[in-house]
């Protein structure tokens, strides 16, 4: 390095200097004496040029920029497999996943203009973005849509079939269970302490909500007082996929116990298929006997199916009380 600075400050090689080893580099650079002249430099810039050297990292070191993509390069960024072209240039000119923006354009969509012109999918990728977040979860939410049919599938879905669907995780379950409360709570409000039989399509509406995308048969029970207003609704009893346990005296002791007059039954076939069958008609049977017995009437047994219903009233089936 003498050589070096002598060049640069014109003086002789055999001129006395002084030697300076920096803090972590290492090197050494020869400071010349006093400058003379007007090339030469003081020891204060000689000083701030070992401090810069000092800086800089040793020849054998290896770097890395200091802004590195957040992204993690996958074969479903690769343009020849991702809708939409895998990498895209920004704004500023830097290369980022084609989704990178996404959650948020969605977000001000929705905001804007409401959910009626969204398509499912999109609806259902913004439930996702709290569960699942950082990626893409578009592909996911088509997944869920395919395997379960629509939105009121996907929310009703058991979480064993749910884990099962690529990509799902515990906390997207979670979230779709929270849906479903929201959901049963708003369609509850608008029939219970209402006079149920002048509100009779409110009140399928509200068992089609509870009931219809179930994958396990559900018996309930609509406990009606004096004035047919609806004082309770409870589940009596889970089943399997096509029977469901029903004990004629629990209901009627219930009954009693909530001071109901009256009382509409209902259940649900998951194979979406509403036409009672032999053993519904016989449970029926039983349970209108029962009722009799102790003067509480029973006004209906209706069957929820994935599309339609079928009331016992309507087809015949019920016994005049």
């Amino acid at each position: 390095m003498t050589g070096f600075w002598n060049r640069i400050t014109g003086r002789d090689s055999a001129q006395p200097t002084r030697r300076a080893t920096p803090r972590s580099t290492g090197r050494q650079y020869s400071l010349p004496g006093p400058a003379s002249g007007p090339g030469g430099f003081s020891e204060d810039a000689l000083r701030g040029l070992e401090d810069l050297d000092a800086r800089l990292p040793p020849p054998e070191a290896a770097t890395r920029p200091a802004f590195e993509p957040k992204f993690r390069m996958t074969e479903r960024l690769k343009a020849e497999v991702t809708a939409g072209g895998g990498l895209v240039k920004g704004d500023d000119g830097t290369m980022r996943p084609h989704y990178w923006g996404h959650r948020e354009r969605l977000r001000q969509r929705f905001l804007s203009g409401g959910h009626a012109a969204m398509p499912e999918y999109e609806l259902l990728e913004m439930l996702l973005f709290d569960a699942i977040p950082r990626i893409d979860v578009k592909p996911l939410a088509k997944r869920l849509l395919t395997t379960f049919g629509d939105l009121n599938g996907v929310v009703a879905a058991p979480e064993a079939r749910l884990m099962e669907v690529e990509g799902m995780v515990p906390k997207v379950h979670y979230q779709l269970r929270l849906v479903e409360a929201f959901a049963h709570r708003m369609a509850r409000a608008k029939v219970l302490q209402r006079h149920a039989l002048s509100s009779w399509d409110a009140l399928m509406e509200y068992c089609k909500t509870v009931m219809a995308h179930r994958d396990t048969e559900q018996f309930r029970v609509l406990y009606l007082d004096r004035k047919n207003t609806l004082v309770a609704d409870e589940a009596q009893a889970e089943g399997t996929v096509d029977h469901v346990p029903v004990y004629p005296r629990e209901i009627v002791k219930r009954a009693l116990e909530v001071n109901a007059s009256a009382i509409i039954l209902v259940h649900n076939h998951p194979s979406g298929d509403p036409s009672p069958s032999n053993e519904d008609i016989m449970m029926t049977d039983r349970i209108v006997e029962a009722c009799r017995g102790v003067s509480i009437t029973v006004h209906d047994h209706v069957v929820i199916g994935k599309e339609v219903d079928a009331s016992f009233k309507s087809l015949g089936y019920l016994d005049p009380a």
